[in-house]
């Protein structure tokens, strides 16, 4: 098996800016990129749910994809999110991301119309069949309505070719199973909130949306827990949670990218039909979050 070392670590799942008008702001994308390079990310997940992947058109995904990889430029490790409904799709943008040079390609299970799971068995073979990039699982129950079991999930991971799970749920028994049936494979913490509580039972490494902005608190998260620490890190933890209370009272991708704005890395709204924050909530993120980082 390839060495998996350099997917360990925290990985922002990247936002994606817009301009006042709802065209992209590439520039932006860079300058986030470049600042979370500068803190020292492991990695990125490119496309994911921070990244509104779902409401933007093909072409404007791939142009994400491709200015993340012109950045990034081989300084970080590059996760493609890939998921969609469609199995033609999914391996379309699968096959792009490996074009320009991944490291690896991600994917939600097929939704919306309650998929058994050896239809979702064969959706994600043919993604790791199309390509020659590693892939990881993304199972994130509250949007797909899927919820892998230890022996769905070995399904995928006694095959060389799946390296992983992204592991977005408040199950940690879960994640304890996965990790301790294949501990050679690559287990993401999913929820910023509980980063702590994911390396405690076993995860490699995070995928955060609110890492977009302050990756360096969970960077000392894990850097204190892996030198035996996770007294001191249980503090950060708590500063990061802090923030994210917050952050999910307004609500998650909005709040994250008005904060990137208010940092100076114009990110523009969410698209429809994500509500507009009011100048009332801005400034209390302002407030309490932007001005105390």
């Amino acid at each position: 098996m390839q060495s998996l070392q350099k997917f360990k670590g925290i990985f922002p799942a990247l936002v994606t800016p817009f301009t006042a008008g709802d065209e992209l702001n590439l520039k932006s994308l860079r300058d986030i990129i470049e600042m979370n390079l500068a803190a020292g990310v492991n990695g990125f997940y490119v496309c994911g749910s921070t990244g509104e992947a779902f409401l933007l058109t093909d072409e404007e995904r791939k142009a994400v994809y491709e200015t993340a990889a012109e950045a990034v430029n081989g300084r970080a490790t590059l996760i493609a999110h890939v998921g969609c409904v469609s199995t033609a799709q999914t391996v379309s943008f699968a096959k792009y991301a490996e074009k320009l040079g991944y490291d690896a390609v991600s994917a939600v299970a097929p939704f919306y119309y309650k998929f058994n799971f050896e239809e979702i068995k064969a959706h994600y073979f043919a993604v790791a069949d199309a390509v020659s990039l590693p892939v990881v699982i993304y199972n994130v129950p509250v949007y797909t309505g899927v919820s892998l079991s230890v022996s769905q999930a070995s399904a995928f991971l006694k095959d060389e070719r799946f390296i992983g799970i992204k592991h977005t749920s408040g199950d940690y028994f879960a994640l304890e199973r996965f990790k301790q049936a294949f501990p050679d494979k690559i287990i993401y913490n999913g929820y910023d909130e509980m980063c702590l509580a994911g390396l405690s039972m076993g995860a490699d490494g995070a995928i955060g949306s609110t890492y977009n902005f302050m990756a360096d608190k969970f960077l000392k998260i894990r850097s204190l827990f892996q030198a035996g620490k996770s007294d001191e890190a249980l503090k950060i933890q708590h500063e990061a949670n802090r923030i994210i209370s917050i952050v999910c009272e307004l609500g998650v991708i909005p709040s994250v990218k008005e904060i990137l704005t208010q940092m100076g890395y114009p990110c523009g709204d969410c698209r429809r039909p994500f509500a507009l924050l009011d100048p009332s909530q801005k400034e209390r993120l302002k407030k309490e979050i932007t001005n105390k980082l």
